[in-house]
């Protein structure tokens, strides 16, 4: 027995020392396996970043939840490290050697490439950035991420929740320390952006805790818990502690944001585009390569622009004909039809309710019809519902929330209701399926469930793709039949006409030195959005530079490759294998989504010859 236990323990310690040299090797060095170093990448990053942890609901189901009560690095000093880590990591994969792999691991290998390839190319850029303005940053990204993600599913979740309430005052500092350092290098906002800022900040700190939507949203997720799992008692400390927490540490945290945005308000006089930046527009031109994920220079895009904005013209015009409206420009007369009552909801809370409720029958409308043109389809539902009051003046129109991977939160189409006008009825088909179905709900929904990928094929995003499916989805929504209204395909037509007419502004603004003005009167002409509207979108593009580009050219890339395997199957061509190929490897740079496709057109000829 005891000789037994002597090569018992002996095996033991050779285990434990082959599986300590292996996790050394994994964590600090180059691992044996490519798989291995793209799992150690992820798990460094996501280690770091807790609140992506929360989103994705990936160590919940086997217990793990400490991360819930933490808040990722917001300082200067986190973010370099941020960037180094990432540098150090590529001089890593670049010792693997491309030759070694083969079909998804190869397509694997090359998304990485891409992917790792552009944040080290972005180092220059880093600080070229405007992390705090009206349509993001931490006064509307935190409150939103506590409300919209974080989930409290026990007491201990509802813990979880206060722990990060206090970690507030800690976030807002690293925040405010980077907008300083911008500050110095001579990286000021635009002055809308700083004055639209502290009105959110005065909005949201303007009311008693009680009213505050950390501590409505918090007694809303407490009422969805199973009976039982909280007694009166322990709720009531509970939210004791949350009111004490937005009083003592999230108000005075957004206190130091704004003293410091006031102090800086003096100090940016300009509302215009990043040429005025130091090398502004160097850094333009590496942001249009970055979204478009293509070689295409600023000029090229301007181009690009103008000519899609005459064509799609055109189109509309004719509708407008149709319905008797000949005089004025585009933009005026599509205007004149949204402003018509039949095209109103009442500026109501039962109007709005109605909209939400309107856009969710279109979904569940087009849902069943999709199983004849798609093979994949989500495994999770889509919900519409309002973007939240008090950062709704400055959002999008609509944005899309993907679902957590566990499924146990779905996705979410987020509909922007700050003004109903902004909402007629001829639009609002082509809307739903661009962010829900088959636009970005697929897409995203899709992706976080393909099998036997790494993870990072799951979460890397390339704007060009994920936003250009989404707009092609508009279009194929109408291919199938589903906008034959000559209204609705004239809705269709003004969302396409406004992503082109991003292509000239954006390009205008950041490149051929447009004014705010400018690039306003622009829009209004040409798409017939409302002024207000129009404004939100004009100032998201001098805030982010080269992203609104993305989806013009994103959705022009897969109509080509689709005609391109049209051309070249004939016959053969099947609409369901080809959004197999668009949508069954995750998002791709648009460079290899071609080569994806080129290669399937080859293999669908080969096995038929």
């Amino acid at each position: 027995m005891k000789k037994v236990l002597k090569w018992f323990f002996r095996l033991l310690i050779v285990a434990l020392l082959i599986g300590g040299t292996l996790f050394v090797n994994f964590w600090y060095f180059k691992p044996i396996k490519l798989d291995w170093y793209y799992t150690r990448v992820f798990a460094k990053f996501a280690l770091q970043n807790p609140e992506m942890l929360t989103n994705l609901r990936i160590l919940e189901p086997i217990g793990i939840t400490g991360h819930n009560a933490k808040l990722g690095d917001t300082t200067p000093e986190g973010n370099l490290r941020q960037v180094e880590q990432w540098s150090d990591e590529y001089d890593v994969f670049k010792r693997y050697d491309r030759e070694d792999y083969a079909d998804q691991s190869l397509l694997s290998f090359d998304v990485w490439d891409y992917f790792m390839g552009s944040q080290v190319d972005d180092e220059a850029w880093i600080w070229h950035n405007f992390p705090v303005n009206q349509m993001f940053g931490i006064q509307s990204n935190l409150p939103n991420f506590m409300a919209q993600q974080h989930m409290v599913e026990n007491h201990k979740g509802a813990e979880h929740y206060i722990a990060r309430l206090k970690l507030f005052p800690r976030q807002f500092e690293g925040a405010v320390e980077g907008l300083k350092l911008r500050e110095e290098k001579g990286i000021l906002p635009p002055r809308f952006a700083v004055e639209k800022v502290i009105d959110q900040i005065d909005g949201f700190v303007g009311k008693p805790a009680a009213e505050n939507m950390l501590f409505t949203t918090f007694g809303d997720k407490l009422d969805e818990l199973p009976e039982g799992e909280l007694n009166q008692d322990q709720r009531d400390q509970l939210e004791q502690q949350v009111l004490a927490s937005i009083e003592g540490d999230v108000y005075p945290a957004y206190a130091e944001l704004k003293t410091y945005l006031q102090e800086l308000l003096p100090k940016v006089t300009s509302n215009g585009g990043v040429w005025r930046l130091p090398d502004g527009e160097e850094f333009y031109a590496d942001q249009v390569r970055q979204h478009t994920t293509t070689n295409m220079t600023p000029e090229q895009v301007h181009q690009l622009g103008l000519s899609e904005v005459n064509r799609i013209s055109s189109e509309m015009n004719a509708i407008l004909v149709g319905e008797g409206l000949v005089e004025g420009s585009i933009g005026e007369r599509v205007d004149q039809i949204g402003h018509r009552p039949d095209q109103l909801y009442p500026d109501t809370d039962a109007g709005r309710e109605q909209i939400l409720a309107d856009y969710q029958a279109i979904l569940d409308q087009i849902d069943p019809a999709m199983d004849q043109y798609f093979n994949l389809r989500p495994d999770t539902g889509v919900e519409v519902k309002r973007v939240p009051e008090f950062s709704e003046e400055t959002a999008p129109g609509a944005y899309y929330q993907g679902p957590s991977l566990d499924g146990k939160r779905p996705g979410v189409f987020f509909a922007n209701l700050r003004n109903v006008e902004e909402i007629p009825r001829f639009g609002m088909r082509t809307l739903a399926y661009h962010e829900g179905i088959p636009g970005h709900h697929f897409q995203i929904a899709i992706t976080q469930k393909l099998e036997g990928l790494p993870m990072f094929r799951r979460l890397v995003p390339f704007t060009a793709y994920n936003e250009g499916w989404a707009l092609y989805s508009e279009q194929l929504a109408w291919e199938l039949g589903f906008q034959d209204d000559p209204l609705d395909n004239l809705g269709r037509l003004q969302a396409e006409i406004f992503r082109g007419v991003r292509l000239v502004v954006d390009t205008g603004l950041h490149y051929k030195r447009w004014t705010r003005e400018q690039a306003i009167e622009y829009m209004i002409e040409h798409t017939g959005m409302g002024r207000d509207d129009v404004t939100s979108e004009i100032e998201r593009y001098l805030v982010n530079p080269g992203q609104a580009l993305a989806y013009k050219v994103g959705m022009l890339k897969i109509l080509e490759l689709r005609e391109h395997a049209k051309a070249e199957l004939g016959s053969r061509f099947d609409i369901k294998a080809f959004h197999d190929q668009v949508l069954a490897n995750g998002a791709l740079p648009l460079t290899l989504l071609e080569q994806v496709v080129n290669d399937w057109i080859a293999e669908t000829q080969s096995a038929t010859t």
